[in-house]
């Protein structure tokens, strides 16, 4: 074993543990309610568990992920502004891009995080199928029988989880299914992107840079899934395929019940809100209204009155400033009474 693979062992190891871990408790729940703990039906369903379990385990992330993204295209107007103050000068560009993201707490990385996340994963779980099929190697808690029983594992008794397109075993089943999977996944992640693009991205953020970075991501992803997903085995294409659908069910809800200010999303989620609160009988118009009328005065006490400032002695005896216009009456009436006295 080569220094590589030295370091790949020890980060994989670690997560041996936690994926089989999972699919053993997901297998445990479908054995008791009477799938056949050897089938592929029960390993097939665990398999979409862990997915299950995973994605919401990088819910935190996601939500990161689209704070990041809602960022970045609220700061695209002052992106354009820098690239014309210094479209002559690439360093002062970047340092004064790399600028604004730190001022407005953009972080352009972190979009990737929920795929980079799950990476890790995804080749801990093709290994485990794909050592267990040939060689028969427990990883993690699977024992040795538990690896025996995944690798061989088929579904429908004739779709062996652990086949794939480019690996058919000789099977058309398997090719026809492997083939589903892989439109599926390259359907959902092209779907997912568009989604983004379409309704949930305003104007200036259709055009510059990250623009750019947008629409490449969105034909070159679903290629990239394309030709790597033959290769893939049939339990991992589930994983994947199962990880997509959740991606996309999830942006579709925040999109549509969160969308960012000056979209299309924005716009349709205002104009659902105005037909719901017509159909509960008070008008999107009235309602703003009587909020406002709602908001008691800050202070309704009235105005203290302003008192004098003090005096000293000699200021009194001269009728200095400041006093009121009543007070030099009063010290005079006082100084003709202790006269007639």
């Amino acid at each position: 074993m080569g220094p590589l693979g030295t370091i790949g062992h020890y980060i994989l190891t670690p997560l041996y543990y936690a994926v089989s871990g999972v699919m053993l408790a997901w297998h445990w729940l479908f054995s008791q309610i009477g799938l056949d703990p050897e089938g592929g039906a029960s390993w097939g369903l665990s398999i979409i568990g862990l997915t299950l379990v995973i994605r919401a385990a990088l819910i935190p992330l996601f939500v990161r992920q689209i704070k990041a993204s809602r960022n970045m295209q609220l700061i695209q107007p002052k992106v354009k502004e820098l690239q014309k103050k210094y479209g002559h000068d690439r360093e002062r560009l970047a340092q004064e891009t790399m600028k604004l993201y730190k001022d407005s707490g953009t972080n352009p990385f972190a979009s990737c995080l929920p795929i980079l996340m799950q990476m890790p994963i995804f080749f801990a779980l093709f290994r485990m199928v794909d050592q267990a099929a040939k060689k028969g190697t427990a990883h993690g808690f699977l024992t040795e029988t538990q690896a025996k029983e995944f690798g061989k594992a088929e579904l429908f008794g004739k779709l062996p989880l652990a086949a794939s397109f480019t690996d058919s075993q000789g099977i058309l089943a398997v090719q026809i299914v492997a083939a589903i999977l892989v439109l599926a996944m390259t359907a959902t992640t092209f779907t997912t992107q568009r989604q983004l693009m379409s309704k949930n991205m305003p104007p200036d953020a259709l055009t510059g840079q990250y623009a750019q970075q947008q629409k490449m991501l969105l034909y070159v992803l679903p290629v990239v899934f394309a030709v790597g997903g033959i290769a893939f085995p049939i339990g991992v294409l589930f994983y994947w395929t199962t990880s997509n659908l959740w991606t996309m069910g999830q942006q579709f809800w925040v999109i549509r019940n969160n969308p960012a200010p000056g979209t299309e999303a924005a716009k349709a989620k205002e104009e659902r809100d105005r037909k719901k609160a017509e159909a509960h009988g008070l008008p999107a118009a009235e309602g703003a209204v009587a909020t406002v009328t709602e908001v008691e005065p800050e202070d309704k006490r009235p105005a203290q009155r302003q008192q004098p400032k003090r005096q000293t002695k000699a200021q009194r005896q001269k009728g200095g400033t400041g006093r009121p216009p009543g007070g030099t009456q009063r010290s005079q009436n006082q100084k003709r009474n202790g006269n007639q006295q």
